[in-house]
């Protein structure tokens, strides 16, 4: 079994290795489609949800500017200068993303407990990431199709039939990759920003008084004047920020110059003309409050926006499927999941994986929300919590790595990330309101994960403890070695081991039931690190211990999966003889049992071995040929 322990980063942050920055039209198209789908789809319902509560009585014109002046203002702090300027700033070897950014923090944190403290945080803003997941897609197409009922009343009905069998279409092709429908994912979301914009600009020429929201004077007066009602609005005006993390982590796939050109010169731009061209619409007809979105559009371009809106849901919607197979990728690397299968859908690019336990959980989740809640009014009080406790997490964690790798004192982090931090727990507080509504969904799927994540982590380090301390040291076998009366036998065996200096159980329990040993003896450890990929000059590290034994280490990154035949292969280069069809890969498989001082809770235990028995076997998770392995069992008390 490969060890979990994640070997601390060397060096300081870098920038992505070989990915060149330059601004083509295909890659800022790739960008658009990719990185702020998500975000791009907000107009369809932030600006209604916030206005919502203050309908009571007739909108007030200083009431819509203040509501459309927190709107752009949280575009410009929140995305523009926290993620655009500084946020982006933190790549852990060219990646981002809430678990790229933790590993970060972690790296040269002596005390293990705090430690352990940036690991929590790190694996909070996951969970909730996850949380975002399922409702994501769900709020997306139900507010895109939505717009049918402004073409006409008729189609009230149809909404979820419609928006169900359009999700279910969407998780049931994702087995066939994203390759195929990413080639036109740029295209039809530079059409959307472009119609966004548009639409916008048109109904400002309208009412150009509008413009006033950009100051933020009238943000400020709205928050003055309605102080608590001005809080609740909070919760609604977050939702013209979601997907601003989705920044961060497609870093990796774009680099940053790409996605801070896209966003200060074509995103936000488009955003705010639209919010104020929605704006502009409330204020000339104070009915449009019901979808304004939709209504500032001519009746004859509805139909077609109903549809570029569908597709453009669809691809904010598969923007974050995606995010959560890499994220989920990422917690099995770094020891938080148990081993899941990952299917690569493409033979060039590592990035594009496809994990159906995951899809299948997402889909049943998008399913459950939209059949509970029904529109997409409901599902916006459970969509921030996520959204914002994310936000959190991302601001504590860049503290601590302005802190330590760019040398900036406790002072200018402080001045810097704590206004932002303080922004992001003012949205969470908000959003904390909404949870009777629908907010308790992210944060009862967060727990669950939470506890999963933090059962299997902690578990894992009590069996890897138990090894080492019932374990015989590697290096007295080999010394005794020579001395045994061990037959000998023809052929490789490769024995899979956490611990690379103790011997392996199953080489102990081969010797005690079949009395050899084979000629060839590799005992492999495979180690996850804290960064994303694994130089290749580093990813093997071959010491022989005795004539025809060699204990092979192999590191691999949180964006990376296992390939042991393949590395072994490789041993050929610095002559190690390895023949596949000769080789017998040796794997012990634990049976967990309670301890007579049991060191985890019942309950824990109890979750801790259903997760191992429901673990994709190590065969298939490295890729190794199930007709060439040998498991021995073995029971472990922890």
């Amino acid at each position: 079994m490969p060890s979990r322990h994640d070997a601390p980063q060397r060096g300081p942050v870098s920038t992505p290795h070989g990915k060149s920055q330059a601004l083509t039209p295909a890659l800022l198209l790739g960008v658009l489609g990719v990185v702020y789908g998500d975000i791009g789809t907000s107009p369809l319902y932030a600006l209604r949800a916030a206005l919502g509560h203050f309908t009571d009585g007739g909108l007030e014109r200083w009431e819509v500017l203040g509501i459309l002046s927190l709107i752009i203002w949280a575009l410009i702090l929140t995305v523009t200068v926290k993620y655009v300027v500084f946020i982006l700033r933190a790549d852990n070897r060219g990646e981002g993303g809430i678990l790229a950014l933790m590993a970060l923090a972690r790296d040269g944190l002596a005390s293990e407990r705090w430690r352990w403290v940036v690991a929590v945080i790190g694996i909070i803003g996951a969970c909730l990431f996850f949380g975002d997941g399922i409702i994501t897609p769900a709020i997306s197409v139900l507010s895109a199709v939505e717009g049918l009922k402004v073409v006409s009343p008729h189609f009230e009905e149809a909404v979820v039939p419609i928006s169900l069998a359009i999700l279910l279409a969407l998780f049931l092709v994702q087995y066939r990759g994203t390759g195929l429908m990413g080639a036109v994912f740029g295209p039809i979301c530079a059409a959307w920003f472009a119609v966004l914009a548009v639409l916008g600009a048109v109904e400002i020429v309208h009412n150009p008084s509008v413009l006033l929201a950009l100051s933020p004077h009238y943000a400020v007066q709205f928050c003055l004047n309605y102080q608590l009602a001005a809080f609740v609005a909070f919760g609604a005006v977050v939702l013209a920020v979601t997907g601003a993390e989705a920044l961060y982590a497609d870093m990796g796939h774009f680099g940053k110059r790409p996605i801070r050109w896209a966003w200060l010169w074509l995103v936000l731009p488009a955003l705010a003309l639209n919010y104020l061209g929605q704006g502009a619409l409330v204020l000339r007809d104070p009915a449009a409050i019901e979808n304004p979105f939709f209504l500032i559009a001519p009746e004859w371009f509805r139909l077609p926006l109903v549809l570029l809106a569908t597709a453009a849901t669809i691809i904010a919607s598969q923007a974050m499927i995606s995010g959560a197979y890499t994220i989920a990728r990422q917690c099995v690397q770094l020891g938080f999941i148990p081993r899941l299968q990952v299917s690569h859908t493409s033979e060039t690019e590592e990035g594009q994986i496809y994990m159906p336990q995951i899809n299948i959980l997402l889909l049943v989740g998008v399913v459950i929300l939209v059949l509970e809640f029904r529109n997409s009014d409901s599902l916006a009080a459970a969509y921030g919590i996520a959204v914002t406790g994310t936000f959190v997490c991302t601001s504590i964690l860049a503290i601590i790595v302005f802190r330590r790798h760019f040398g900036w004192g406790w002072a200018l982090s402080a001045a810097v990330f704590a206004p932002l931090l303080l922004l992001d727990l003012v949205f969470f507080a908000a959003n904390v309101l909404k949870i009777p509504q629908g907010g308790y969904v992210p944060l009862v799927l967060g727990g669950f994960l939470f506890a999963l994540m933090t059962t299997w982590h902690r578990g894992r380090e009590l069996l890897f403890a138990r090894f080492r301390q019932d374990g015989l040291p590697l290096k007295s076998f080999i010394a005794r070695l020579p001395q045994s009366r061990t037959v000998r036998v023809p052929g490789t065996a490769v024995f899979m081991t956490s611990q690379a200096d103790f011997l392996p159980g199953a080489l102990l329990h081969n010797l005690k039931h079949n009395k050899v040993l084979h000629e060839r003896v590799l005992f492999v450890t495979v180690t996850n690190e804290s960064i994303p990929v694994v130089d290749p000059d580093r990813r093997r590290v071959v010491e022989q211990l005795a004539p025809d034994i060699h204990r092979i280490g192999l590191h691999y990154g949180f964006q990376e999966s296992p390939n042991i035949p393949k590395e072994l292969e490789a041993l050929r280069e610095v002559g190690i003889p390895f023949e596949p069809m000769q080789t017998s890969y040796f794997l012990g498989r634990e049976t967990v049992v309670a301890a007579a001082v049991p060191k985890m809770s019942r309950w824990r235990q109890w979750l801790f071995t259903v997760m191992s028995r429901n673990a994709v076997p190590a065969t298939e998770f490295f890729r190794i040929p199930s007709d060439r392995v040998v498991e021995l069992g073995v029971r472990v008390a922890i």
